[in-house]
């Protein structure tokens, strides 16, 4: 007698390879979460694969009641509630540790885009243009001698705190947690004012609890030096958007680096669309072929779960 496969449904995108690793396991149904066809998926699904834009919540799960697994294929599951999943015995699963050097690699990248002014030489020039391109491309600043601040220290900021050093920065942060000084790669803990008040270059990493909302908001931004660098890779919504374009109209010299946004897409009305010193990217800090691949890695779990075994990355409830 042959054992009925289990369904596994995937509403976002997963790596190739993973996913034919999983489809030669389970049924795999490939349902966008804007699909409407998606409600009544969820009366056969035993397992789930999400990324950032499927609300797992009440209503998800009591549509879904064989339901055993919630994969976020990714880090944070701010999408998850993780209460209503607990209380109906649905495990979530996760890639904790998937994109941490992506998004490090991407906050250098603008941290440099924003200090280092540059242009191709496409053809060829007199000594007079080449003299005053060598003029306007000075930078004015560089990393040794910033200070950078970082709000949160978890994985990612541990890791661009040992990144700055290596570039000589010298390296404040804030966090909630007293994080020992062996995993702080040199990073000098302050308060949540000093560290607004220091900081040349200010690189946000928390995470999406309710509290975090307009965690920066227009007192935050009066602290802030007039030329600050502000980038943001963790979520769209710890920043005032409205309290931000109004601080970047006043302080020309001051950036902002925004790769996530409230909401996602960014939609016409967002103030921050005619900041000429805002800067804003598609949720793309951790978008590498690697990140992507060791984040649908997440899909080994999905079948450690099935199976009735203990899964190597479960989320639980704070």
């Amino acid at each position: 007698m042959t054992t009925p496969r289990f369904n596994v449904i995937q509403t976002e995108h997963l790596d190739a390879e993973a996913a034919a690793w999983l489809a030669a396991r389970v049924n795999l149904i490939v349902c966008r979460h804007d699909d409407a066809a998606l409600a009544a998926r969820l009366a056969e699904a035993d397992g789930l694969v999400v990324r950032t834009y499927t609300r797992v919540n009440a209503a998800l799960l009591d549509a879904a009641p064989r339901l055993r697994v919630v994969a976020r294929a990714g880090v944070g599951v701010d999408n998850i509630d993780l209460r209503a999943c607990a209380q109906r015995g649905v495990v979530v699963v996760n890639a904790p540790d998937a994109n941490t050097e992506a998004v490090v690699e991407f906050v250098f990248a603008e941290m440099l885009d924003a200090l280092r002014p540059r242009r191709r030489v496409q053809q060829a020039v007199d000594a007079e243009c080449w003299r005053r391109w060598r003029d306007e491309l000075e930078a004015q600043r560089q990393l040794d001698e910033l200070t950078l601040g970082i709000l949160g220290l978890g994985r990612i900021g541990r890791r661009i705190a040992a990144v700055g050093g290596a570039f000589g920065m010298r390296i404040i942060y804030h966090d909630l947690l007293d994080i020992p000084a062996a995993k702080r790669f040199g990073a000098e803990p302050v308060d949540r004012e000093s560290l607004l008040r220091a900081a040349d270059v200010l690189t946000i990493h928390v995470d999406g609890r309710p509290g975090n909302r307009n965690l920066i908001g227009e007192r935050e931004l009066r602290m802030m030096r007039e030329g600050v660098l502000l980038i943001n890779t963790s979520r769209g919504f710890v920043i005032d958007s409205a309290a931000l374009a109004a601080f970047l109209a006043a302080h020309p010299r001051a950036q902002a680096r925004l790769d996530v946004h409230e909401p996602e897409p960014v939609e016409a009305g967002d103030p921050l669309l005619a900041i000429p010193n805002a800067h804003l990217t598609p949720h793309i800090a951790g978008r590498t072929r690697s990140a992507m691949k060791r984040m649908s890695a997440v899909v080994y779990d999905v079948w450690e779960v099935l199976e009735g075994r203990a899964p190597r990355y479960a989320v639980r409830e704070v």
